[in-house]
């Protein structure tokens, strides 16, 4: 691949798009030939403080027209762009910051808390003035260099630095436009509700190399949200399943017309959730797989297939993503201990192998930051993900669980999606969580955690229980407030499992029982 130079990958939308929309936000709307001479105004500053290609530079800043820009100079100057979500605790931005060893970092007056300690220098955005763009100086990188680096959710531990290529960043662009089932285009608009640190801004790059335009809300606002849908005003969406759940709740019984494409991944979506939503939007759900480690996208269900899927009632015990992209290529790889599907824990001979997943794409990561140091991908080396999955046999990629939630009892490994997935239609409401409880007796003991059912749902989760294989039976029920996530809205499964332990205390054995925990008096 040739040296990439980013000004010359968009000066023709600053000319062809000039008037043009490019994003809203709640501040009102920007257009292209604004929003890049904001860029450029950024990538200025950058360059005058001597900013050098492959170097990271953070941005920490809300959904809106400012991130959109930060994003755009850190490129311009072919520097690493690490975004930090908003939405981390000071601590967790500061190891971040500490981690990629950024001395610069773009922010604004709001979020700017002080990040001295850090060893960071803190430039607000606000007091920047914007630039011609034309005036930028021509700077092109070798697509090898450092362009992006991703932070993890933290779910299982401090946030990794994944470290992404410039090159690997306009292959995933590229991928990410032709996989669209309508392609971004003048006059297309997208909503957009999820940090702008992650997912949101590769949607963004991609309607905006399209000529297209973005509304980019700092979370799903219901009065705004559903003014937005019942008016027309966008035609996608963006809505990983607890966005899309928030969705349908807005408009629940309506008819919404007009939405081609509701974008939706990173976490499973149910059957039920899929059909709330078809009968609101009708058949345009497009289902993807993405990492941090490797850009969207790997693999993809478009809506008509996706359609296929939720008719078929095995789609209550995988999740269906897809088809791998172009360059990309899934591996079911061996675990020294298999899912066991049968009392046996052998596959049934007409089963697909259950394995974890592995992933090797063009646009992949290509090193790994921890405070242990930097871990560089080696060349055709294979990404495991951490899924368990398997490849049907018409070449789609399932996904059944997480490799790290696999529960380990009686001698038989379980996922607790599997679990999910037979109880929650039996549950009269609210949410349900499995996961394993420490047990000397069984290694886990397997625990269903409830939020925000009503009351009777023990007793309607009973049959569910009973028609299940025995040893994957929930021993435990537990009532929590409510179900812990990340700052990503993925559920963090070891905190369900300390929400659990904090309420009550498990009496174990072979029949194992949860006793309430005393309340301390705040007296003493």
């Amino acid at each position: 691949m040739k040296p990439i130079s980013w000004k010359s990958e968009w000066l023709p939308l600053v000319r062809q798009h000039a008037g043009r929309v490019a994003v809203s936000d709640a501040r009102g709307d920007v257009t292209y030939a604004d929003l890049y001479a904001a860029a450029a105004g950024m990538a200025a500053r950058l360059l005058a403080c001597d900013v050098a290609p492959g170097e990271p530079v953070a941005t920490m800043l809300p959904n809106g027209r400012e991130a959109v820009a930060a994003s755009l100079a850190a490129a311009l100057v072919g520097a690493a762009e690490a975004p930090i979500n908003p939405a981390f605790a000071a601590a967790e931005a500061r190891h971040c910051l500490t981690l990629v060893g950024a001395r610069l970092l773009l922010t604004s007056s709001a979020l700017d808390t002080g990040f001295a300690g850090a060893g960071t220098e803190t430039i607000i955005v606000e007091d920047i003035a914007p630039a011609a763009f034309e005036s930028l100086p021509d700077i092109r990188v070798d697509p090898g260099t450092w362009g992006r680096i991703m932070f993890t959710s933290g779910t299982t531990g401090r946030p990794k630095g994944i470290v992404h290529s410039h090159g690997g960043r306009w292959i995933a662009n590229i991928l990410q436009r032709a996989t669209m089932p309508v392609a971004a285009a003048p006059g297309r608009r997208i909503l957009l509700m999820t940090p702008y640190a992650h997912g949101a801004s590769l949607l963004t790059q991609a309607f905006l190399d399209g000529g297209g335009s973005v509304l980019l809300l700092g979370g799903v606002e219901p009065d705004t949200v559903g003014r937005v849908l019942r008016a027309g005003d966008v035609d996608q969406i963006f809505a990983p399943p607890t966005v899309l759940s928030r969705l349908v709740e807005i408009v629940e019984g309506e008819e919404i017309a007009g939405i081609a494409t509701i974008f939706t991944g990173t976490a499973p979506l149910s059957t039920e959730l899929y059909a709330r939503a078809r009968a609101i939007f009708g058949p345009v759900v497009r289902v993807t797989f993405g990492k941090t480690e490797v850009f969207n996208p790997i693999t993809v269900l478009t809506p008509a297939e996706t359609d296929r899927w939720y008719d078929d009632p095995r789609s209550r015990s995988s999740i269906c993503v897809g088809w791998p992209a172009s360059g990309v290529e899934v591996a079911i790889g061996i675990e020294e201990a298999p899912v066991p599907e049968s009392p046996t824990g052998e596959a049934p001979p007409d089963q697909p192998r259950v394995g974890p997943v592995l992933i090797r794409a063009q646009h992949m990561l290509i090193a790994t930051l921890t405070e242990e140091g930097v871990r560089e991908q080696a060349p055709g080396e294979f990404h495991r993900t951490g899924d368990l999955g398997f490849v049907d046999a018409e070449g789609r990629l399932h996904l059944v669980g997480r490799e790290a939630d696999v529960i380990k009892t009686g001698g038989y490994r379980v996922t607790p999606e599997e679990i999910e997935a037979q109880l929650r239609p039996a549950l009269p409401g609210g949410e349900i969580v499995v996961v394993g409880l420490p047990s000397s007796y069984w290694g886990e003991v397997i625990a269903a955690a409830v939020a925000g059912a009503p009351a009777g749902w023990e007793e309607a989760l009973a049959p569910a229980i009973e028609a299940m294989t025995r040893f994957k039976r929930p021993r435990i029920l537990a009532a929590v407030p409510a179900i812990p996530r990340n700052p990503m809205g993925k559920i963090a499964r070891s905190r369900v499992r300390d929400a659990i332990l904090d309420r009550y205390r498990l009496i174990d054995g072979r029949y194992p029982r949860l006793e309430a925990r005393e309340v301390e008096d705040s007296t003493d």
